[in-house]
C-alpha cells in the first residue's frame, strides 16, 4: 500500500508532477494543469491548519464507508471537492509544482503532530492521511496521464 510517508513514494509523485506540460489536457474534468497542481496542495495545507476549509457531514465519515473509499474502491472521475480547493483563475504550473513540493515535504515533516479533521472524511489516523493523500495525488496525476 503506497503512502506519502515513504520518501521514495513522495519523490515518485513529484517526478510524475514534473512530467506534466502546461498545455496538457486532462482526460476528465475542467481543471487545467496549473489549477490541478494548485488544487493538490490545498488539502495538505488544510490538514496542517495552514488554510481553512468548511467541514461538512458526508457518508465518508462513517467508519466502514470511509475505509472503503480510502483503501478499496476506485475513485470516480469528477468527484466533488471542497469549494476552497477549486482554482478557476490563471495558475502558473511551474510555481504551483514548487508550492506542492514544499507543502508535501511540510506535510511529511508534520507527521506525529495532530492533523486537522478532513473536511469530508472527519478525523483520520496518520495511516489514513498517508494513503488518502497518495490516492488523491495519484488520482489527479492519472487525470493528466502522468
Amino acid at each position: 500500500m503506497k503512502t506519502v510517508w515513504d520518501d521514495a513514494v513522495r519523490r515518485e509523485l513529484l517526478d510524475r508532477f514534473a512530467s506534466i506540460k502546461p498545455e496538457q489536457k486532462p482526460r476528465w474534468g475542467r481543471m487545467n494543469a496549473g489549477q490541478m497542481v494548485a488544487h493538490c496542495a490545498d488539502p495538505l495545507r488544510a490538514a496542517m491548519g495552514e488554510m481553512s476549509v468548511t467541514e461538512k457531514w458526508t457518508p465518508f465519515r462513517i467508519g466502514l464507508f470511509r475505509y472503503l473509499v480510502i483503501y478499496v474502491l476506485p475513485w470516480p472521475k469528477g468527484a466533488p471537492t471542497a469549494p476552497e480547493f477549486i482554482h478557476t483563475g490563471t495558475e502558473d504550473l511551474q510555481r504551483n509544482r514548487q508550492l506542492l513540493a514544499d507543502a508535501l515535504e511540510r506535510f511529511a515533516a508534520y507527521r506525529g503532530k495532530p492533523f486537522r479533521e478532513h473536511a469530508a472524511f472527519g478525523a483520520l489516523s496518520e495511516k489514513d492521511w498517508g494513503h488518502l493523500t497518495w490516492r488523491h495525488l495519484d488520482h489527479h496525476l492519472q487525470q493528466f496521464g502522468a
